[in-house]
């Protein structure tokens, strides 16, 4: 199993405790690396890479998200690469910040009929792969990143969180 090095903050919401939040997070995170190295032949660097987990509430994600992409509103997750990176180059030492907003995940659940955990499940592993360079801007990219998400959701026992199709 690959090996990351996860700090996790809960700076507004209503979240879990951290070390719970630890305890879920790092197996979603390591099968989502295990995955990109085992398939995708992504390099890693030899000591772990090391990302942080922010969790927090809509209005501070609204502020985030008004700040760094112009869109008053919050959002349900957002990921800050350390350093820009292409698609199956090598990180640095340091991989970036996932924020995850609380109420925007529930409410996402709830619309989506899925559980919360199923849900936080998929947005850790979309976040995770923004810091490896992957992105939804353009349709390819968007299939790309679809693809790389539902298969790696199907590792991990969930179900397809765009539909039907079978994964790749």
């Amino acid at each position: 199993m690959t090996a990351l090095d996860i700090q996790i903050s809960v700076e507004e919401g209503n979240w879990p405790e951290e070390e719970a939040l630890l305890a879920f997070s790092s197996p979603v995170l390591e099968a989502a690396a295990a995955f990109l190295v085992a398939e995708e032949r992504q390099p890693l660097p030899k000591t772990p890479p090391e990302l942080s987990l922010v969790f927090t509430d809509d209005a501070s994600m609204r502020a985030i998200n008004a700040e760094w992409r112009n869109q008053d509103k919050p959002t349900n997750v957002l990921s800050f690469p350390a350093f820009p990176v292409a698609p199956g180059a090598m990180p640095g030492p340091m991989l970036g910040d996932i924020i995850v907003a609380r109420e925007t995940l529930e409410r996402e659940a709830v619309e989506l009929d899925k559980s919360f955990d199923a849900h936080l499940t998929h947005l850790l592993v979309h976040g995770f792969l923004h810091l490896f360079g992957y992105d939804h801007m353009e349709d390819d990219e968007a299939e790309r990143m679809e693809s790389l998400e539902t298969r790696i959701l199907a590792r991990l026992g969930l179900s397809d969180p765009y539909g039907d199709r079978a994964p790749d």
